[in-house]
Order: C-alpha cells, then sequence, then structure tokens
C-alpha cells in the first residue's frame, strides 16, 4: 500500500511515516500543497492523509486542484478543524474522510482500511501464481499462505508496486528500512535471499539486475 502524506509538522509526518511503515505501508512525505499536488499527479498512490493547514496550498486547495485533475485517490484530511461546517467543506472540496487532530493512531489507521475497503479492486493484487491480499497482509502462492517477516512483506510489496520493473536498492533501502544508506553491505540481498527461499519454485520470480536492482516477474524468464 503506497500512502503519501502531506504534513509541514515534520515530527508529526515522520511519527505517522513510522508507524504506517510498521503495518506495511510505503511512505512518501510532503511538506507543502504545491509538491502534493506534483507528486500525487505523478505516482499512483492508494491514499493521501492531507493536512488541511499548509505554508503555501491549504488542503483544501489542494483537495479540489487534484479531483479537477482527475486524481480520484482516496484523500483523508487531517486538521485541528473540528467544527461541522470545516468538515463539510473538505467533503465539498473532494475528500473522502476527515480526522481532527490531535487522534489515536488507531483511529486514523481504522479509517484508511475503511477507504480502502471503498476503492475498488483495491483489496488483492494478482501476479502470475502470486496473490498478494493488501488487508489482510497476506501472501498466497499457489494456494499456500506464505510465512513472512514483515520486512519481507514490505519488500515483496514493493517489488509488486513495480512488477516487471527493475527497482533500484536505493529505492527499496529507502522505502523497506526508511534509508537511503546500506548500514549492511549485503541487507538488501540477505532479504531477497530469504525471500526467494520462500517462494520455493516460483523463486524466479525475483530476479536480480546486475548494477541496478531487483524485479519482480510475472512470467518465467
Amino acid at each position: 500500500m503506497k500512502v503519501l502524506i502531506v504534513e509541514d509538522d515534520e515530527k508529526v509526518a515522520r511519527f505517522i511515516a513510522r508507524v504506517l511503515g510498521e503495518e506495511g505501508f510505503i511512505t512518501d512525505l510532503c511538506v507543502s500543497g504545491a509538491d502534493a499536488v506534483r507528486q500525487a499527479n505523478a505516482v499512483a498512490y492508494d491514499v493521501v492523509l492531507l493536512d488541511w493547514m499548509l505554508p503555501d496550498l491549504d488542503g483544501l486547495a489542494v483537495c479540489r486542484e487534484l479531483r479537477r485533475g482527475g486524481t480520484v485517490t482516496p484523500i483523508i484530511m487531517l486538521t485541528a478543524r473540528g467544527e461541522v461546517r470545516e468538515r463539510v467543506l473538505g467533503l465539498e472540496a473532494g475528500a473522502d474522510d476527515y480526522v481532527v487532530k490531535p487522534f489515536e493512531i488507531d483511529e486514523l489507521l481504522a479509517r484508511i482500511q475503511a477507504v480502502l475497503r471503498r476503492t475498488h479492486g483495491f483489496g488483492r493484487m494478482q501476479l502470475g501464481a502470486l496473490e498478494i491480499d493488501r488487508l489482510q497482509r497476506r501472501v498466497i502462492l499457489g494456494g499456500r499462505t506464505l510465512d513472512l517477516t514483515a520486512r519481507e512483506y514490505m519488500l515483496l510489496l514493493c517489488l509488486a508496486h513495480q512488477a516487471d520493473r527493475v527497482v533500484a536498492r536505493s529505492e527499496l533501502l529507502s522505502q523497506v528500512w526508511a534509508t537511503q544508506f546500506d548500514p549492511g553491505s549485503n541487507l538488501v540481498d540477505v532479504h531477497i535471499s530469504r525471500l526467494r527461499d520462500k517462494l520455493g519454485e516460483h523463486a524466479w520470480m525475483i530476479d536480480t539486475v546486475r548494477g541496478k536492482g531487483y524485479r519482480l516477474r510475472q512470467d518465467p524468464p
């Protein structure tokens, strides 16, 4: 699951990103409305978490701009504005849901899951013989549920989001380990090796592209 967090309070944004990462989400951060519009139009996100108060375009303007541009990604507004009128304005601007600050992280997670359930076709990804149930965080291969660690699941999901395309090691480190630098010379390689072991006879699905990164194949080479 790929989530865009639009929040100019860095502490709040990184806290949300950390919690979502622990839940298996892949996150990107934006601190301004203009950046949010560009990013949301450039990348296919599953959810946008959008703060109302931003330093340039406010959340309402961002929401309206995205909807005018044809973006159908679910948008959840995050704001301290709790009055009914403000909530109505957010929904009229195109938001799918509204969470008032301060909020409990469990409520935010529940609302994210709720909008995802309402998104047609979101729940499952089918990649050849591999099926990923993103709502249940379950991976099924040939009718068998794979026993994956949280990191292995996130790594597989990151590859699956860009199936048949090469994903650079730096991107995997950023999305799965939240770092740009490899703290161990073979950190990614070790986890890829473990994933292949669990894929068994379908280990060919994870392809090494020397000097570039890794690719998840849907069809045998």
